[in-house]
């Protein structure tokens, strides 16, 4: 356990954040080199892949909801110098994992199909994200253990364990990407079942090895089966602290899935320019998701030492942080967004459409990276309605003007780009109000 109620918060910042963004980012290069092998299969395989990867986003918002929960009753037990409840606390989220687990190897069989052909362009597209779909849910399955395990692990203030555990799962995946998609070695290719496959396969191995950390390693909080028997009451403070930080990544999916269905009328080469830009914004966010992702545990334990002083610190720290990178990537990628984009593919038309994407929505990145960093201080104080509110608020002023544009005869893909960029703006400046209102409220004590 760390202590991450004495010192320097700004250092804290630092030392849990850059782990995490190594971490991070080792995955971000497994996407780039699964989008690379899954790129030579061509237009209609990077869109299906892509398409079908929007799934994702409904596991991370469970995977969400039980982290945020989790790390928010472990950092508070630990800030209260309580280890039984936190320990309580991490147990029941073990209990809660499995449940997900189950509900999402159903629901990802059974609804595969079906997703794809809301949002497809062309058959060609609906075949190849069923396909990645069958073999990438297993391990899509398994992320609730890794997501569980990291949370309290987080909560206590320890984030390297985690962040090695995930380079190795990268590692792996990487490795057996050109392996098991394009043949190499074994002259046999999968295809983009490969690509899925490499994803489970490397997401098992992770679970294993972090398993055998927290038997053999970890002694703060740590499995006990006699706390598996789900607690209601628990798992009611869990979900109402975790529920809607998940709702985020759930607006996030629709967000994603709305972009996809306007683009249908486009064909396979804007869905797939539109894949690629959203693989590049993911490299691009991890230093600022990062520490936004730092901010969470800290702001928690001092929430929970009752040192208000150092909570509001924790949020000027990382609101800079974050408003520095982010500034930065924006010129980065209104410079070099084409030989960004040509480092997967050089067919033109998938080019611009990601080119085009790139440009517009980097002007989000300082609204999103601030809204991200007060995500983190209602995760860190017990309360995550308020960017649930703004999430939905978002979305709602996004989906709803952007599906009846999409519908007229002067509709072009800049003006869905434009629309997203001035919501994000919304929500930053929502975002920011509700925190100081938060500070009022929940720092009285003070």
């Amino acid at each position: 356990m760390k202590d991450l109620t004495q010192g320097p918060i700004g250092g804290h910042v630092l030392a849990l954040s850059i782990p995490m963004a190594a971490g991070m980012l080792l995955q971000t290069i497994y996407f780039f080199v699964d989008l690379y092998f899954v790129a030579q299969l061509g237009d209609a395989a990077i869109a299906g892949v892509s398409a079908a990867g929007n799934l994702m986003f409904i596991v991370f918002a469970l995977t969400q909801m039980l982290s945020v929960g989790t790390v928010a009753l472990v950092s508070h037990a630990v800030g209260r110098k309580d280890q039984a409840e936190a320990n309580h606390a991490f147990n029941q989220s073990v209990s809660l994992a499995a449940l997900c687990a189950v509900i999402t190897l159903a629901g990802g069989y059974w609804l595969a199909e079906p997703y794809m052909r809301v949002f497809a362009a062309s058959e060609a597209i609906v075949g190849v994200g069923v396909t990645f779909l069958y073999w990438f849910v297993p391990g899509l399955a398994l992320q609730y253990a890794l997501a569980v395990m990291g949370s309290g692990l987080r909560g206590t203030g320890i984030v390297k364990p985690t962040m090695v555990v995930q380079a190795l799962t990268v590692i792996l995946n990487a490795l057996l990407a050109p392996v098991l998609i394009a043949g190499w070695i074994t002259g046999k290719p999968m295809g983009v079942a490969g690509a899925g496959f490499a994803t489970t396969i490397s997401i098992a191995v992770g679970v294993v090895v972090l398993t055998i950390y927290f038997v053999r390693l970890e002694h703060y909080v740590r499995f006990d089966p006699r706390e598996w028997a789900p607690k209601l009451a628990t798992w009611g403070r869990m979900l109402n602290i975790g529920l809607p930080s998940g709702g985020e990544f759930a607006f996030m999916a629709i967000f994603i899935g709305v972009m996809y269905w306007v683009m249908r009328d486009f064909g396979d080469a804007a869905q797939a320019g539109f894949g690629v830009g959203m693989r590049i914004n993911q490299m691009i966010f991890v230093p600022a998701m990062a520490v936004a992702f730092a901010t969470a545990p800290i702001a928690g334990q001092n929430f929970g030492a009752k040192k208000a002083a150092r909570v509001h610190q924790t949020f000027r720290v990382s609101a800079i942080y974050s408003i520095v990178i982010m500034v930065a990537l924006t010129v980065l990628v209104q410079f070099e967004a084409e030989p960004l984009a040509r480092l997967f593919t050089q067919e033109i038309a998938v080019v611009a459409v990601c080119v085009e994407y790139l440009r517009y929505i980097s002007w989000n990145f300082i609204g999103a990276g601030l809204s991200w960093t007060c995500s983190s201080m209602f995760q860190g104080m017990g309360n995550t309605w308020p960017s649930f509110a703004t999430s939905a608020m978002r979305i709602g002023i996004f989906a709803i003007p952007a599906v009846w544009m999409s519908r007229q005869p002067w509709f072009e893909l800049r003006h869905v780009f434009m629309l997203s960029v001035a919501t994000v703006l919304v929500q930053a400046v929502a975002n920011y109000l509700w925190v100081q209102r938060e500070f009022a409220k929940r720092l009285s004590w003070t």
